[in-house]
């Protein structure tokens, strides 16, 4: 049996799986833990490697035992409820967590996050920074990832560079956190024009609630980054309500600040290809996780989060 002492030999950072479930129930066994799926003629066991996975998604008709959960927390695996395909979540609007619980999560960061929340103008200096970031990180992947290019997604376009350089050049000008969600609505904007233009998917509108292809992916993408980002902050020991840019009095707000570092980058883009391509929702987010993988997107977003943390010239 791996002892508990191992669980967290690879990083969070460094950790390769994302899992979905459904229809099944999560169990430990032999000191491991399974899931389990009812065939027609027998039940099928399935083994979850907890120390190199970041979240578990439990969809429609799953259910979970204490022995297991207990498993997970010491390996320091989120777990979140969801609905059909891990969208929507429980609450509709946020994200409901299972945190696994360790009394030696380090405090460095929050206390250095802590240190510049409560003054206005520093909080605003670091959600600039963050949005600094977020434009880097669409140039770098949209620069050097082939797939996007082969599907015709080039940051050199003039209309991606004009809309990124627009956004670069207003950043630094907001006089609030208001300022910036309404300049990065637009840029968001923007960037659904061009990859619906790109893969020919016409008369796109964003609609959280929409039926169609497109919005389903955008949609389910997104809670996969939210996942992400929430193992982000768990793992930094910084609370989910310590937001920069989404709001000080939106419950897990922060979570969408990180997540927004790299939806952009990598989900946008491929909700649009993998609906041209009509793929299954499951094929979409083998993709997804691929290429978090692939542009080591949560190794960008614990750099972002520890850095803005630890700056000095904002204590």
């Amino acid at each position: 049996m791996e002892q508990l002492t191992d669980l967290k030999a690879i990083l969070h950072s460094k950790r390769a799986n994302i899992y979905y479930l459904e229809k099944c129930r999560v169990m430990q066994k032999d000191g491991r833990v399974l899931y389990l799926t009812e065939a027609k003629e027998e039940n099928l066991y399935w083994n979850i490697p907890i120390a190199n996975t970041t979240v578990v998604l439990l969809g429609m008709g799953t259910s979970i035992t204490q022995a297991a959960m207990r498993m997970l927390a010491s390996a320091g695996v989120l777990v979140g409820f969801c609905g059909t395909d891990g969208t929507p979540l429980l609450t509709g609007t946020e994200i409901e967590w299972f945190t696994p619980q360790s009394e030696y999560r380090p405090t460095e960061y929050i206390q250095g996050w802590l240190k510049f929340w409560f003054d206005d103008a520093q909080r605003l200096a670091v959600a600039k920074r963050f949005q600094h970031a977020r434009v880097q990180y669409i140039q770098r992947i949209w620069d050097k990832d082939r797939e996007l290019k082969a599907e015709n997604f080039f940051v050199d376009d003039s209309a991606i560079a004009s809309a990124l350089d627009g956004y670069v050049n207003s950043i630094d000008t907001a006089q609030k956190a208001g300022d910036l969600l309404q300049r990065e609505a637009l840029l968001t904007k923007q960037l659904y024009r061009y990859a619906a233009k790109t893969t020919q998917y016409s008369d796109f509108t964003r609609d959280h609630q929409g039926n169609d292809v497109a919005n389903g992916f955008l949609n389910h993408g997104n809670y996969l980054a939210y996942g992400l980002a929430a193992t982000t902050l768990w793992v930094l020991g910084i609370p989910h309500g310590f937001a920069v840019m989404h709001g000080k009095t939106r419950r897990g707000a922060l979570v969408f600040d990180v997540a927004d570092l790299i939806k952009d980058a990598i989900v946008l883009p491929w909700a649009f290809v993998c609906a041209k391509e009509k793929m299954s929702k499951q094929e979409f987010r083998q993709q997804v996780v691929l290429k978090f993988t692939e542009h080591k997107a949560l190794d960008f977003m614990f750099e972002q989060v520890k850095q803005q943390a630890l700056r000095e010239d904002l204590l």
